[in-house]
């Protein structure tokens, strides 16, 4: 056999090869990453996953450089965006000083998105200065308008001769009359306003007693509040389209060239005050609600009877109706049409606030103050609070609107109030950040930053309301822990879509048909919640099914009107639902019966905790009211007498996780769940929790730390457990779904007694003022304001440095316990990084100890409350703002002189916990 020889091209042969080596690098290259990709659940973090915070601008009195150094500084924290607000001034500052769109401003607003955008950072902007709406383009023709109504008695056969002017003298200017109308006793009713002749009437009650009422447009004369230089004027009439084109001719102008890359328009809670009329209002009146309010005008200002109530409840209807059709539906469909999102505060409208907030592309509300709260060791001392206002049910009505319209993101304006000035701990925040998430919320923006410039001498421009998050604040040493934990929290919450399984009807009908004092202009205001919603029977609903565990999302009757059924689901553009629950409920519109009972015919499920016994307002309510009940018997709507029985039957399950104690909220990714939990005990829940959805693996992640990992699963005839460790004022998520490529999560107990960290520990002062403290030796350890006036006297970062020995070599496991910290401590454990504790509770796994010796480092800082109250006792004035200036919690005159030093630094003695893996089967 001859045998051929290989005859070797190296031409060849070398860039085959080349090429294969290459590919196989490529795809090794790509199949790691691809792994490290897959094991990492962690989304990868955009500038909409972080917090933003609202940015005044005070008296626009900023500039290019300082504009940049502080979008570095705020940038450099871990904030994803800022929302500029112009406001009111800084004494001195007046020659710096920008008129609002002024040409500057406006070049000043074009290098913040430009600056902005360098840094992965997104800007949005209010519409005006200060707040509400309004301006010095704000006519008095459109702007906000009040009814003024004026009444006379004449008895039968008297002349009367009037100068028609409004009664009182603060009604007098601008206002304008529409009409005098006359009522006698028997109901009657007669038009007199062809008889008026250059203001003048003359008129005689020929055969009986009359009531004249005499009827005038006039006008609120609000101004803006707070408004920023060049942006004072009056508030805009909310109600009309034509006031809207109006307001918005200067910007339509200045965005023609700038402002091309803001990413919303915002607009603040609604505080117009009084405003309950505008030009068009009785035309409007008649087509929404299809008769003449004019024969009927005299019930409106009549006592506490059904006619006059539901004549009051059509009147509220239909400001509400205007407010949306005519002003915030129009804002955002202009907005839109430059390339702009809106994000809206509804709160405080006279009107349906799901509607409202659904309105916007990103609803969003609001807390104001400070709320309680069950955590071991957390602190709200009394006499630094204004009580709270962040009931979990207001926050849903934002979140509810979103979800059900499908809109992704829901916002908030957050911390406002929460403390009093300087006296915030980033402990504080984090519970009641984790409410606003808990209850729909997924970008949070902080309240917030003020400008404030490099030649601003410490403590900087303060807006008058706290919080004020900025670099001159101590707390912004540790502040990018915290901004990370909302980061990790958000960048999941914005995964997939809400998870929650019953829409509830809101029966806003039976609000607008009370008395409420006969006010025709009633705001659905988050401080007055026991005026409208606390005591009601959809509240105690929304409660009920809260602790039993089932999720919620509030519907309107608009959004009623919307749904569809899909599988007997109940299909809206936000998502699909497994009921819609009827609290028990007395006025219902007729439509909105109507479609309840169609959906219920193509298979939804549809249960009425109460039916109703009414429809709403006055046209025809008696005729109308009989074709309700007449529905009701027809398609047999009764009450549920076992509600949650009717709830399991429609495919409703409960999440009896609640039953530790855990709150929770749900998403849905592609099928799958993803759990937040979060702790609000008093105690850590360590057991194994169910869950309602079917599963075969979970994965554990730790928003705190972004440590993950498979977790430990027990399953029985009723579905599977999950086994968790989450301390008082902790929080875990769980995702279910495959878990390939992923460790186990690591569970720990503690073994054996604490160990107290005792010795001499060094303290030295490195970071702060007035001035720096000497350094001392401690053999125990408390306040350091304990030590020296100056250490009194002082705000910013102290380190404690202790030599230790290991106290046993065979524990590989230790968490320090750092006790009551004031306020925030960074770790270093023989030279290495360990962590920032910044809440409740002060703990931390370490990992092992050295043999022999080693060494802590712990930097704490404290609340800059200390050098305010020095600055104040040494008599350096430093409230330098115009118009409100500084006040306190309670809106009165701020005074720190009258404070006692602030707890700082480690007050207790840290210990060492060893700790033991747990093995699970």
């Amino acid at each position: 056999m001859k045998v051929k020889p290989i005859r070797f091209n190296y031409k060849t042969f070398v860039p085959k090869v080349q090429s294969i080596v290459l590919w196989t690098v490529i795809f090794s290259t790509f199949s790691l990453f691809s792994q490290q990709n897959e094991a990492n659940p962690w989304p990868e973090i955009n500038q909409t996953h972080k917090p933003w915070t609202r940015w005044w601008w005070m008296g626009n009195a900023v500039d290019k450089e300082n504009i940049q150094l502080q979008l570095e500084k705020i940038s450099k924290a871990g904030l994803g965006g800022v929302e500029i607000q112009p406001i009111y001034g800084v004494k001195g500052e007046e020659q710096n000083y920008l008129d609002y769109l002024s040409p500057t401003w406006l070049a000043n607003l074009d290098h913040t998105i430009e600056t902005a955008k360098k840094l992965n950072m997104g800007v949005d902007m209010t519409l005006g200065t200060g707040w509400p709406y309004g301006g010095p383009q704000v006519s008095t023709a459109h702007a906000a308008t009040k009814l003024v109504v004026d009444s006379l008695k004449v008895q039968k056969g008297e002349k009367i001769q009037l100068t028609l002017i409004p009664e009182k003298e603060k009604d007098r200017k601008n206002a304008r009359l529409l009409k005098v109308l006359a009522f006698n006793e028997n109901g009657g009713f007669e038009n007199l306003t062809s008889l008026v002749e250059n203001d003048q009437l003359k008129w005689k009650a020929k055969k009986r007693d009359y009531t004249l009422f005499m009827v005038y447009e006039g006008k609120t004369r609000q101004q803006v509040k707070r408004a920023a230089p060049g942006g004072a004027g009056l508030t805009v009439d909310h109600y009309s389209n034509k006031a809207f084109e109006a307001y918005v001719k200067p910007f339509n102008e200045a965005f023609s060239k700038h402002g091309k890359e803001l990413r919303t328009i915002f607009n603040d809670s609604y505080e117009v005050y009084g405003t309950d009329f505008t030009p068009a209002f009785f035309t409007e009146f008649e087509k929404r609600r299809g008769y003449s309010l004019e024969p009927y005008l005299n019930y409106l200002f009549d006592g506490d009877n059904e006619k006059a109530n539901r004549i009051r409840s059509d009147y509220r209807e239909t400001l509400s109706d205007l407010l949306l059709t005519e002003f915030d539906r129009p804002w955002t469909a202009w907005a839109n049409n430059k390339g702009y999102q809106t994000r809206l505060q509804a709160h405080g409208s006279p009107g349906n606030l799901i509607d409202m907030y659904a309105s916007a592309d990103i609803p969003e509300c609001e807390t104001f103050g400070s709320m309680p709260y069950d955590i071991h060791g957390f602190r709200r001392e009394m006499e630094d609070i204004r009580e709270g206002d962040a009931d979990a049910a207001m926050l849903k009505f934002s979140s509810s609107a979103a979800h059900i319209a499908g809109k992704p993101l829901v916002s908030s304006e957050t911390f406002t109030w929460l403390r009093d000035h300087f006296k915030t701990a980033l402990s504080q925040t984090k519970p009641e950040a984790e409410d606003l998430l808990l209850n729909g919320v997924n970008h949070i923006f902080l309240h917030g930053a003020t400008y404030s410039p490099e030649r601003a001498e410490w403590p900087g421009w303060k807006f008058y309301a706290s919080v004020n998050f900025n670099h001159t604040n101590t707390v912004w040493e540790d502040a990018p822990a915290l901004f990370s934990y909302i980061t990790n929290c958000q960048s999941l919450l914005q995964e997939g879509r809400p998870d929650n399984d019953v829409l509830l009807y809101w029966p806003i009908h039976d609000v607008w048909q009370s008395y409420l004092k006969a006010s025709l202009f009633f705001q659905f205001k988050i401080h007055s919640l026991d005026e409208w919603l606390l005591d009601t029977p959809f509240y105690k609903t929304n409660k009920d099914l809260t602790e039993k565990g089932i999720s919620t999302d509030f519907i309107s009757d608009r959004f009623i009107e919307e749904a569809k059924v899909v599988d007997q689901q109940i299909q809206m553009p936000g998502g699909t639902y497994k009921s819609l629950v009827v609290p028990t409920t007395k006025h219902m519109p007729l439509s909105t019966l109507h479609k309840l009972i169609q959906l219920k015919k193509q298979g939804a499920h549809i249960i009425f905790r109460g039916v109703p016994e009414t429809v709403p307002g006055f046209l025809d309510y008696q005729k109308k009211t009989k074709e309700l009940q007449q529905l009701l018997t027809d398609h047999q709507i009764k009450k549920t007498d076992d509600f949650f029985t009717a709830l399991e039957n429609s495919g409703v399950e409960p999440e009896h996780l609640v039953e530790t104690g855990l709150k929770f909220i749900r998403r849905d990714v592609n099928g799958e769940k993803i759990y937040y939990l979060v702790n609000h005990t008093s105690e850590e829940i360590d057991s194994y929790i169910p869950l309602s959805t079917r599963t075969d693996e979970v994965l554990l992640l730790d928003p705190l730390t972004k440590k993950f990992g498979k977790g430990q699963l027990q399953e029985n005839e009723n579905g599977i457990k999950v086994k968790v460790q989450i301390p008082s004022g902790g929080s875990l998520f769980l995702k279910t779904g495959p878990t390939s490529n992923t460790p186990n999560w690591t569970y720990f107990k503690s073994i054996q007694d604490k160990l107290p960290l005792k010795g001499n520990w060094k303290l030295s002062f490195v970071k702060g003022g007035p001035q720096l403290p000497d350094s001392v030796n401690l053999e125990s350890l408390s306040s350091w304001t304990e030590i020296s006036k100056d250490a009194a006297f002082f705000s910013g970062t102290g380190r404690y440095e202790l030599e230790f020995n290991n106290p046993d070599e065979s524990k590989k496991d230790w968490q320090l316990h750092l006790g009551d910290v004031r306020e925030s401590a960074k770790i270093w454990i023989n030279g290495i990084y360990k962590g920032t504790l910044w809440a409740n509770p002060f703990v931390i796994n370490i990992g092992s100890l050295k043999k022999g010796t080693n060494t802590i480092k712990i930097e704490v800082t404290n609340l800059p409350a200390n050098r305010i109250r020095a600055k104040e006792l040494r008599g350096e004035e430093w409230k330098i703002f115009h118009e409100i200036n500084m006040v306190n919690k309670d809106y009165k005159e701020f005074d720190a002189t009258q404070w006692q030093p602030m707890p700082s630094g480690l007050t207790e003695t840290p210990y060492l916990q060893p700790l033991a893996k747990e093995t699970l089967n």
